[in-house]
């Protein structure tokens, strides 16, 4: 239980990053701020909120396959719900 509620932390922290991440670019847009300048920004964020979803994803994956080495079927298609959310939300693929 402990495990998670650190997990829990950091992904709070990492969110609050991102939150001041999106004020920073809105100041920015704002202050009439070069495109390139936004850009790279909005890259940034990108990546931050990917990285975010990878550790929710992580930690989702783990939370599925302890329980027991059975695997239910139940948490194996839960998972790759979670997945193919996930690559659906990403923006800039060619699907």
């Amino acid at each position: 239980m402990a495990k998670q509620e650190v997990s829990q932390q950091m992904l709070l922290k990492r969110l609050k990053r991102i939150e001041g991440q999106v004020r920073g670019i809105e100041k920015m847009v704002i202050d009439g701020r070069d495109c390139e300048s936004l850009v790279t920004q909005l890259a940034a964020l990108r990546s931050a909120i990917e990285s975010v979803g990878a550790l929710v994803l992580n930690n989702y994956m783990k939370l599925c396959f302890r329980q027991d080495s059975k695997a239910e079927s139940g948490n194996v298609d839960s998972l790759a719900r979670a997945i193919a959310i996930w690559g659906r939300v990403r923006v800039g693929d060619s699907k």
